[in-house]
């Protein structure tokens, strides 16, 4: 089964699915081990964790690359990937990151339409691409991909600057154009949902990320209005940030981390994940074999 199929098998399993977004390869360890289904990888995410740069367009497709590698490497969860706009202009530039990510082991992307200079979903400011030009950029990578299950999930960032019946028009003519699946994005209350997913009639996503313009609802909440995917972008991320902020602090200020070793993963609980034990007895296997 391909990482595309495996997502879509997924999507038509748990109602809704929750996508856990995994900043690192360890994170998507922590994600299979709770249980999660599918994973996630945020642009804006690769920009701030990996390059310390902020989500405006400044990171580029091998920069994402790098992090999907090393995320299905080591975890076989479908991965869902934000590829902004789909790093670059032209249609031969979309379709490059659609065959890229598949080549990397991705199961899925996100596309949205903004304009290249984009802005995060959550902040002012956004300015969008014309509906004709998103819905060039999905017949491109949908064109491109040479794994058919590979999912093309069409993004619209439209609510905030055209109002709502004009993005549910963007979201039907970007299905319409081969989108697989749709992200309306910054929604602020759940009968928007339920007119996307009445409208489109393929799976939504609802994005609930901290600090943003849509509340936090519930697993329950959402799946009323006929949501077939939750993504978390960077929960876990921000909850780390915390935590090592009050470490550093900790040790700096008091000169010892005594103080919050009852907060920290021991080393056996690191290991335990990363099944560290049985590459050291592999290594002893493979000296004692030499030495014989």
């Amino acid at each position: 089964m391909s990482a595309g199929t495996a997502f879509r098998k997924a999507v038509g399993t748990e109602k809704p699915l929750q996508i856990v977004g995994t900043i690192c390869a360890y994170h998507a360890l922590l994600a299979k081990r709770t249980g999660y289904k599918a994973i996630y990888l945020s642009g804006s995410g690769v920009a701030a964790a990996s390059l310390g740069l902020p989500d405006l367009g400044i990171s580029n497709l091998d920069d994402v690359l790098t992090d999907i590698r090393r995320i299905t490497d080591v975890c076989d969860l479908p991965l869902l990937v934000d590829v902004d706009t789909g790093f670059g202009a032209s249609a031969f530039n979309v379709a490059r990151t659609t065959r890229s990510l598949i080549k990397a082991g991705a199961a899925a992307m996100h596309m949205e339409d903004q304009v290249g200079a984009k802005r995060c979903g959550h902040r002012p400011g956004k300015e969008l691409v014309s509906a004709e030009e998103m819905a060039d950029r999905i017949k491109s990578a949908v064109d491109a991909r040479s794994d058919p299950g590979f999912v093309v999930m069409a993004r619209t960032d439209a609510l905030a600057n055209e109002g709502l019946d004009k993005a549910i028009a963007r979201a039907v003519k970007y299905v319409e154009a081969g989108a697989d699946m749709i992200f309306p994005e910054a929604i602020t209350d759940l009968p928007m949902y339920k007119k996307f997913a009445a409208a489109v009639k393929v799976p939504v996503l609802a994005n609930i990320t901290e600090f943003g313009k849509s509340p936090l609802f519930t697993v329950d909440e959402l799946r009323s209005a006929n949501v077939a995917m939750i993504l978390y972008p960077l929960t876990a991320f921000r909850a780390m940030n915390k935590a090592a902020l009050k470490a550093y602090e900790e040790v700096r200020k008091k000169g010892t981390q005594k103080g919050v070793i009852g907060e920290m993963q021991t080393r056996e609980e690191l290991y335990d994940v990363i099944n560290y034990h049985s590459y050291e007895k592999k290594l002893d296997e493979l000296f004692t074999r030499g030495r014989s």
